[in-house]
């Protein structure tokens, strides 16, 4: 049996990206690091790089986040990058959403045991949830699936003139290039690559932003967003 591997002590850069939850980070770290692993909700290999690659690599995603919004996390996993992002930004409001049980498990777990009162999650997928889940501000998103397929789970959930932010790697521009028809079909309107973290992580971490317009989802998603609308109208009046 492979020993576990041990959780390196937080880089001195995390106290000023975590500031007054610096301690509630650590044990973050340390719930990935143990029950996360023990779980399968992060492989052991990736424990000695959690800080880097993992934890500060999605905090720094706050740097491009608007003030005071509403947040969805999709196929949230882990935490990655919602609770992170959670940790730096209590201004936000953020929704972690996961279909499967045993992550929605630990990250209700990980929410109380760190007291992230602006904090909600929801277990299931993204294609089934509108009408349910409030639209929001920005959508995001890491290592879940190619753009395309992503940003079909993703921008449908979002409010008009909202943002999918997608963290992502080396091929983010041709994953934008290759995506570029169906990002239009979903009523995007503005695309670019943004590179964030700058003096914090190395290498910089990379962010796909992807703006739609007053459709979200296209055509396709418009009567069904009306349907929902209307749907949650009747069962307030009841």
């Amino acid at each position: 049996m492979t020993e576990a591997a041990e959780l390196p002590p937080a880089p001195e850069v995390a106290r000023e990206v975590f500031g007054d939850r610096f301690g509630d980070a650590v044990r973050y770290a340390e719930l990935l690091a143990e029950a996360g692993v023990q779980r399968g909700l992060i492989g052991p290999r990736e424990v000695p790089r959690l800080w880097e690659r993992h934890i500060l690599n999605c905090a720094v995603l706050s740097e491009v986040v608007p003030e005071g919004v509403t947040v969805c996390d999709v196929g949230s996993g882990a935490g990655l990058p919602g609770i992170p992002l959670a940790l730096v930004r209590e201004d936000l409001k953020i929704t972690l959403l996961e279909p499967l049980l045993r992550r929605t498990n630990f990250l209700t777990e990980v929410v109380e045991l760190l007291g992230l009162d602006h904090v909600t999650v929801v277990r299931g997928r993204a294609e089934e949830v509108m009408g349910t889940v409030p639209p929001v501000h920005v959508v995001t998103a890491r290592a879940v699936a190619p753009l395309d397929r992503l940003a079909a789970w993703g921008i449908p959930l979002l409010r008009p003139y909202g943002e999918m932010l997608a963290l992502k790697g080396d091929t983010a521009e041709e994953e934008l290039k290759s995506a570029a028809a169906a990002l239009s079909k979903l009523g995007a309107v503005s695309t670019s690559v943004l590179h964030v973290g700058e003096g914090v992580v190395d290498p910089l971490s990379t962010v796909v932003r992807v703006e739609v317009g007053e459709s979200p989802g296209g055509v396709r998603f418009a009567a069904k967003r009306a349907k929902a609308a209307r749907t949650g109208r009747v069962r307030r009046r009841r």
